[in-house]
């Protein structure tokens, strides 16, 4: 299978094997050599190549679109973002007394706002498993209702781009308002452990890496095969011929939508691993420059590439 692979495509067969080589040699350096040895790699570059692994599954989910698909969405760092607030609601739910209000159920910020009971959409968020739920459902959600109604009404080219764009502006707007109870400006932070661990500590770190890395391989893996299959030649012919493929009986709404909704979630998985490496997630993260920002990636590393987006993310930052 290997051989078949690398056969097939040895750019993405070496790819895959630098970030295996990365997820075990990276953790590995940290845990066997001492401070002292040049082989040492720090807990803190550790963090580091965390984030642009997650930026380099952020890339990959928009050139899915754009590559492939033709779709040039301006928004794909709002699913981002919403990812990482989903993650974000679930570490701050795990401060509970030790934060310096020290009430058990209600974040510092809704503390110092004068809250008096947690809002409802905050209920779940005690739990991992249902902010792993709303970290795949949020995002995915509402690339589904927007898809839906962009799609349906064939908006596309510049017009999409605009109105993706309008929307993770608006998503910027509303986060900043505390009223919101997402801890407006500030966002949210000061996140004590994951799972009962330490966040802070050098073996949560390692762990988050070899995640972003194992999501990043999957992410690829899976991408691959969809833009081999069947389907992902229909996406590519709507790229190409979007009126041809639309005459021969194929429901173009569909497919785009199907590619829109994967993007989105794959985006909300890089934001999910992002916050807890970083140690904060605030609106600033919904700017539609930051949104610019991962076109730019894709188009320095190859569009259309799959490998693109992973390379041009990493080279950038």
């Amino acid at each position: 299978m290997f051989k078949q692979f690398y056969e097939h495509d040895k750019a993405a067969f070496w790819l895959l094997t630098l970030i295996g080589g990365i997820v075990f040699l990276i953790p590995t350096a940290n845990i066997i050599f001492p401070e002292e040895s040049p082989f040492h790699v720090s807990a803190y570059s550790i963090s580091i190549i965390g984030k642009y692994l997650t930026f380099a599954l952020l890339g990959l989910s928009l050139d899915l679109v754009w590559g492939y698909c033709g779709i040039l969405a301006l928004g794909q760092g709002a699913f981002f973002a919403l990812g990482g607030y989903a993650i974000g609601m679930y570490l701050m739910r795990q401060i509970g007394t030790r934060g310096v209000y020290g009430n058990a159920d209600l974040p510092d910020f809704m503390v110092f706002l004068n809250w008096q009971e947690l809002p409802w959409y905050w209920y779940g968020f005690n739990h991992f498993w249902f902010a792993l739920l709303m970290i795949v459902l949020v995002p995915g959600l509402l690339a589904y209702v927007f898809g839906w109604l962009a799609f349906r009404s064939r908006v596309t080219g510049v017009y999409l781009s605009i109105i993706t764009q309008a929307l993770t502006y608006a998503l910027l707007l509303a986060f900043f308002r505390n009223e919101m109870g997402f801890g407006g400006n500030n966002g949210l932070t000061d996140f004590k452990e994951l799972l009962g661990f330490n966040i802070q500590s050098s073996a949560v770190r390692a762990c988050l890496l070899i995640a972003s890395g194992l999501a990043l391989m999957l992410a690829f893996v899976v991408s691959k095969w969809v833009i081999n299959s069947k389907l992902g030649r229909v996406i590519t012919a709507i790229r190409d011929q979007e009126a041809r493929v639309r005459f021969i009986g194929y429901r173009v709404e569909l497919f785009k939508l199907w590619i829109f909704v994967f993007a989105a979630v794959l985006a909300g998985i890089a934001g999910a691993l992002y916050v807890p490496q970083v140690g904060i997630i605030n609106p600033s993260e919904f700017s539609p420059l930051n949104s610019l920002e991962i076109v730019i990636w894709v188009a320095i590393g190859g569009r259309g590439t799959l490998y693109g987006g992973i390379i041009g993310a990493v080279l950038v930052n």
